[in-house]
């Protein structure tokens, strides 16, 4: 029997509509700019070229050469994200002016964040969500990045070909390259809230390989600003669309999270560090480190893809320009479709995806709002959280990964969907892919 919930989708673009709507449009053609081939013939968007970091102590904010030009340089997170993101907001393309929600730091130790936002909360009919299932195959016919309009799209952002940062204003969109985009959420938690999206092209589902957590990474390291975070939420642990993505967006004061203390447990292969949260709620693992930055990666992604094929929900929150990687799964749409929530809780309509657990908790009704507390928030993480058993037995499953790893295999066989192994390559063009299944422990 599989495990369902009632909910309502947050719509994250203009064109977002129920599956129904989409499958009558469709036939009759799109007749709008989207992502998809009936409107890219001749479309441009700017490109944004990183330059690959080889050390992970070198993630520091860089200039850009623009190639039309050659004027000063352009910083990439204020003067390209933040500008494209607010000629947007001018445009009318949000559903409401986010920096118009009330927020607050709640009185406590840890600083929990409260915020009023009820243009998230949404009067559309509920849909049947399933819950038990981390690795779902990718269905076209359902809402899909390459629906959104191209006015949604900020810039496509990817490594560079040459050993410098490149800005190109009107660069044409490559579908045989499957270029990564960067997106307006048009339902923004916070100031400058977009949407990763790596290879858009590719139509790949919600779940983490190697080389689209190195690019989140390197957009984390490009940004050069620790109130940029970058966010990831797995299927079962309310991400929203089965489209692989990531999230981020600026918020000016520490997340709980980040102040919360570790305790050290390891050091794997390539000098990355991993610890255990310590007096937070919310049970999870803490990556930092590593000689380059592909280590770190490699190292998360690895734990990720372990989770994935154990069918284990997870969230990720990268933090400190890249520097510093939360890891924690969670089990809360499983306890609210098996009626282990509370009421109270419940009637909150908060999903506890990555921004509440890392301690930014988006309220949707004035009431909770007004009565946030840190007591409060404690209470809903605390039911995110797995157990303590079962998070030491979700620890062995991660370590013995990495194990595998170091003892000379390059990292996890992916779990194929509908029978369809998949290759995958990292940012510098290196194949990661073998044959680990010893290496996994599927329960």
């Amino acid at each position: 029997m599989s495990l369902k919930i009632k909910r309502v989708p947050t719509i994250v673009s203009n064109y977002q509509k129920e599956e129904g709507e989409e499958g009558a449009r469709q036939a009759g053609g799109c007749g709008r700019n989207c992502l998809q081939k009936c409107c890219l013939s001749g479309s441009k968007l700017p490109l944004y070229a990183f330059k690959k970091i080889l050390k992970c102590d070198n993630l520091l904010p860089k200039d850009v050469i623009d190639h039309d030009d050659k004027e000063p340089t352009i910083p990439f997170l204020d003067s390209l994200l933040l500008g494209e993101w607010e000629d947007r907001m001018q445009k009318g393309l949000f559903r409401y002016d986010v920096t118009a929600c009330e927020s607050k730091v709640i009185p406590g130790e840890h600083g929990f964040i409260a915020q009023l936002n009820e243009g998230r909360h949404l009067k559309k009919r509920p849909t049947e969500f399933r819950v038990d299932k981390v690795l779902q195959p990718y269905d076209g016919s359902k809402f899909n990045f390459t629906k959104v309009g191209q006015e949604e799209v900020l810039f496509q952002f990817e490594a560079s070909e040459e050993d410098e940062i490149q800005f190109f204003p009107n660069a044409p969109i490559d579908i045989e390259n499957a270029p990564s985009v960067v997106a307006i959420n048009v339902s923004p938690i916070e100031y400058g809230h977009v949407l990763l999206i790596p290879r858009v092209f590719e139509c790949l589902p919600q779940r983490i390989d190697r080389e689209s957590f190195l690019l989140a990474l390197y957009m984390a390291a490009e940004a050069g600003n620790p109130y940029f975070r970058l966010g990831y939420n797995s299927l079962g642990a309310f991400a929203t669309i089965n489209h692989l993505h990531f999230q981020a967006y600026y918020l000016a004061v520490p997340f709980p999270m980040e102040k919360a203390s570790t305790k050290k447990i390891t050091m794997v292969n390539g000098n990355v560090g991993i610890s255990q949260l310590l007096n937070y709620p919310v049970r999870g693992l803490v990556f930092e480190g590593g000689d380059t930055l592909n280590d770190l990666s490699d190292a998360v992604s690895d734990s990720c893809i372990c989770l994935q094929n154990n069918n284990i929900p997870h969230n990720v929150l990268i933090a400190d320009s890249g520097r510093r990687v939360f890891l924690l799964p969670q089990c809360y749409a499983e306890k609210q479709a098996l009626g282990e929530v509370s009421e109270e809780l419940l009637d909150t309509q908060v999903n506890p995806a990555v921004w509440e657990i890392s301690g930014h908790m988006v309220l949707k009704r004035k009431k909770d709002y007004d009565e946030a507390s840190e007591e409060n928030a404690w209470r809903l993480l605390a039911e995110v959280s797995l157990s303590e058993e079962r998070f030491e037995e979700v620890k062995a499953l991660i370590f013995e990964t990495i194990s595998c790893v170091e003892n000379g295999n390059s990292g996890p066989e992916e779990e194929p969907l509908d029978g369809k192994s998949e290759s995958v390559e990292n940012v510098d063009g290196h194949n990661k892919t073998t044959n680990r299944q010893e290496c996994l422990v599927i329960q």
